[in-house]
This record gives structure tokens, C-alpha cells and sequence, in this order.
């Protein structure tokens, strides 16, 4: 098993950390140890550990159950040390092994162990990945719903917290009264402008719980926007095995990613630091732009890739991205239609970036599923592809490609691809009644689907009439037909 006692006897190619993990103090809490987690905050603390040692990582589960109760279970018998198998498309690997967790705590088994963490004078930071759904603001009036079952239980129990609105309020609060400074709330979730997500949130909880303490906490706490990128497949018990042979390890929690990573964070911090640029993240005032380019371009590049390979029969992005004709209408669309409304960050290449990401996809270690790409496809279409629709709209330039997509989109959701296989993608957005538009045999109908919303004030008729007819193409005649159709 993976120990610090069984350290000394791992062999290369096995990297091992560069300081001692028993002299690491922590100065970060974090919630949602997950694998993006391990792969990426947890690895650029990893980096920084031997010049700053003060900077380790406490890591919080906050769910119940056999699975989350094994998981802690495992960190615990292995001192929180797990493995990171990097892997390029070359197929080069490395693997290290990360130390920068020092402990893990199930909060449902000892919440005031988690609540006297987060009050230790010690703790600087507390950072989070708890999924972009995680944050709890209702979609309808876009503020924090005040009315989940988990949320009013801790508004009435405020010193027994069970969700991560209590447990950060209530350590706040804590800070507070004992005249401590208030801590950095650093979402790395992958949605836009995450600190000002994780601000609606944790102040709404705030103010619905203390006005005064929701004040000072708007005072003294600060929420940094950053964007995160790194593609951290699910590690089954076949992958792990794997992953074990190649190390020699016997590491029960092992974690793989891609060898491309990046960290792109406002410099806001209520209490202090590490030096996080040592270790490669970018510290901008302004993420913006950062998130635009990896939005409109790998994200929307990434679902115009898999709605139609799913179609084709393709299970894996990289399968998909060595197609021929399904990577040239990918780079068409990127080139022609996204890049020339698209505003460079400073030192960022536009066109090294598309390449950066079709090298990303055809990385053969990953095992991307298309089906997971393409699932709740009707957010990723309103959140990926809004801005360059709109733009081709006003612009009047062609929409040939971006109809493309949509038609494979709905000829998808039908879910008969073309060896006559049956794929269900998961689609929670959609009403019984919307369903039926997908099935039904107007051509048309698809179009009112909600993933459209975001640009009917605007005149679409000519790019309807397109996604129209390229589904009448594909249903006859396939996907590579109607590919065949859209300007080279």
C-alpha cells in the first residue's frame, strides 16, 4: 500500500515529492476532493510545497454513504497520498506522487473537526470544486434558492452544518467573533466568472442567515474569478489497474490526466497566498477573455466534434477527432467562424490554441466518451455557442456550420445512430413536452426546443431553414452527406 512509511521503497519512473510531507502544515481548505481536484489545484500546491511548506491542503467530503465513507477510508490508510499518471497524446507518461493533501475529513462523521479548521488562524484560503450545479442559484430568478431541504436545515441548525453554505458562513462567523481576518472563497469549478458565482451564494446564504455577518463577510472575504482547464477522465477499477502495473504502485486511489493544464486566477486575497506563479498559474485582473477563448473555442469546438460522431458511431473523442471530415468542419468552424469575433488575452496565439485543442482530443489515454460530452447538451448549445450564433446572425454571415451542429444536435437526441445502435444522452433540462418535439416528424420542431432560446430576438429564419434542411440530408442520407454540403 501507499504510505509515507512505504515511500522510501517506491522506484522510477515514479517521481517523488521534493519535501518532506510530515513538515507540511495546512493553510487550505478545500471541499470536493474529486479527481480535477487531485489533478489540478492539489498539483500546483504540490509544486510550491518545498518553498512554502505552509500551504497544504485539508480536503473535506461532505456526502454520505458506502461510497464516500470507502473513500475516506482509503485516504486514511494511505496518509493522503495518491498518485497522478500524466499522459500526452505522443503517449509519453509521467507519473508523481502528490502529497499536498494532508488530511481528509468526512464531514457528516465530525463536523466540528471541519468547522475548527476552518476557524484555525492558520487557514488562508478555502477552495472548492463542488460541480457547476453546486452552487445553488435558481435558474428562474438567478438567485441562491433559499428553499433546498439542505440549505433550510442549516439556516435553522446554523452551528450543525451539512452543506458547504453552512460550514464556510459558520467558520466565518467563528473568525469573526474571535477577531480573525476572514479567508479567500476560491471557487475552480468550470463555470464562468466562478467567483462571482460562489459571492451570489455564499452571500445569499449569509444574509438570509446574519444581515451583519453577511455584511462583514462582503467586507473582508474576497472571491476570485479563475478559469481551469484540465481533461480528468473517470478512473474505473480496469484503469486503475492499469495505471498500478505501469507505476508498480499499490495506490488505491490513483488519478489520471492529460499533460496539458492551466490556471488562470484574479489576484484576490483577503488573507495571503502562496506563490502559485512558480508553479505556472497565470494571475491576471481580469479572467474574462481567458474564459471566452476556452468557452467558444474548446468547449464549443468539443460538442460540434461529438454531436455528430455520436451519430457516426464514434464512442471517444479521439476516435472522433482522427476522422477526417469531422476534425476539417471542427478547424472550419473554429477558423471561420469563431476566431474572427474572438478577442485574444495578451500572449495567447488564437490559432496555437486551436491546434493545442484538436492535439488535446485525439489523446488516445483519456478515453473521453462522446456520449459524456454531449450529455445536457441543451446547457453546453446556450452556454458554448450563443455568443458566435449571435455574432454570425448580426453579421449576416453564413451559418452553415453552426446549422450543422444543431441538426446533428437534434438528430442525435432521437438516438439511433447510424450502425443502428441505440444512444441515450442525458438531457435533465427537457419536459415531457419538449420530448416530443424531438420525436416528432416535423423537421422544424426541434427548433423550439429551449437550447435556442439565446438568440430568438434576433432574426434566425435563414439559419432554420438550414438546420431544416441538413436534417432532412442526414435522415436520408447520413451524416457524412450533409458534411459533404457545408462550404469548404
Amino acid at each position: 500500500m501507499l504510505t509515507l512509511k512505504n515511500l522510501g521503497n517506491v522506484e522510477s519512473p515514479v517521481h517523488l515529492p521534493d519535501y518532506n510531507p510530515l513538515d507540511i502544515k495546512a493553510g487550505i481548505v478545500h471541499f470536493g476532493v474529486g479527481n480535477f481536484f487531485r489533478a489540478h489545484e492539489a498539483l500546483y500546491i504540490d509544486k510550491i510545497l518545498k518553498a512554502e511548506p505552509t500551504w497544504g491542503i485539508i480536503g473535506v467530503g461532505l456526502t454520505q454513504g458506502d461510497h464516500s465513507t470507502k473513500k475516506a477510508a482509503m485516504f486514511q490508510a494511505q496518509d493522503c497520498l495518491y498518485s497522478l499518471t500524466e499522459c500526452a497524446p505522443s503517449g509519453d507518461r509521467s507519473i508523481r506522487i502528490i502529497a499536498a493533501l494532508r488530511d481528509y475529513l468526512l464531514a457528516p462523521q465530525n463536523p466540528q473537526s471541519v468547522l475548527e479548521h476552518l476557524t484555525s488562524p492558520d487557514i488562508h484560503i478555502v477552495s472548492m470544486t463542488i460541480t457547476e450545479g453546486g452552487y445553488n442559484i435558481n435558474e428562474v430568478t438567478g438567485l441562491f434558492d433559499l428553499d433546498t431541504p439542505a440549505v433550510k436545515n442549516d439556516l435553522q441548525n446554523p452551528t450543525n452544518p451539512t452543506t458547504v453554505f453552512g460550514y464556510v458562513v459558520e467558520g466565518l462567523r467563528r473568525r469573526r467573533d474571535a477577531g480573525l481576518n476572514a479567508f479567500t472563497i476560491m471557487s475552480c469549478d468550470n463555470l464562468r466568472h466562478n467567483g462571482d458565482v460562489a459571492r451570489k451564494a455564499f452571500l445569499g446564504f449569509a444574509q438570509a442567515r446574519d444581515p451583519e455577518l453577511a455584511d462583514w463577510i462582503a467586507r473582508n472575504a474576497t472571491f476570485p474569478n479563475s478559469m481551469v482547464d484540465r481533461i480528468t477522465p473517470t478512473v474505473t477499477a480496469d484503469i486503475a489497474k492499469q495505471l498500478n502495473t505501469a507505476s508498480g504502485l499499490d495506490d488505491a486511489l490513483p488519478v489520471v490526466a492529460e499533460d496539458f493544464h492551466q490556471w488562470v486566477l484574479e489576484d484576490k486575497f483577503a488573507d495571503g497566498r502562496p506563490d502559485l506563479a512558480h508553479a505556472g498559474v497565470q494571475f491576471v485582473s481580469d479572467v474574462t477573455d481567458y474564459e471566452h477563448v476556452k468557452i467558444r473555442m474548446l468547449n464549443a469546438s468539443h460538442i460540434m466534434l461529438c454531436f455528430p460522431a455520436i451519430l457516426l458511431g464514434y464512442e471517444h473523442v479521439d476516435q472522433a477527432v482522427k476522422d477526417p471530415a469531422l476534425k476539417q468542419n471542427v478547424e472550419n468552424f473554429l477558423t471561420r467562424d469563431v476566431i474572427p469575433t474572438l478577442k485574444a488575452p495578451p500572449g495567447v496565439n488564437l490559432q496555437q490554441y486551436m491546434q493545442s485543442v484538436l492535439s488535446r482530443f485525439s489523446n488516445p489515454a483519456m478515453a473521453d466518451q462522446t456520449l459524456r460530452i454531449a450529455s445536457d447538451g441543451c446547457a453546453k448549445i446556450q452556454v458554448f455557442w450563443t455568443q458566435t450564433v449571435r455574432d454570425l446572425l448580426l453579421d449576416g454571415k453564413d451559418c452553415s456550420r453552426i446549422a450543422f451542429g444543431m441538426a446533428a444536435y437534434l438528430e442525435m437526441l432521437r438516438g439511433v445512430n447510424a450502425l443502428g445502435q441505440t444512444d441515450k444522452t442525458s438531457e435533465p433540462a427537457y419536459t415531457a413536452e419538449q420530448e416530443a418535439l424531438i420525436r416528432s416528424d416535423d423537421y422544424a420542431a426541434g427548433l423550439k426546443l429551449p437550447a435556442f432560446d439565446a438568440w430568438r430576438d434576433l432574426d434566425s429564419h435563414v439559419l432554420d431553414q438550414r438546420v431544416v434542411e441538413l436534417r432532412k440530408v442526414i435522415r436520408a442520407q447520413g451524416i457524412r452527406a450533409a458534411l459533404s454540403e457545408l462550404p469548404r
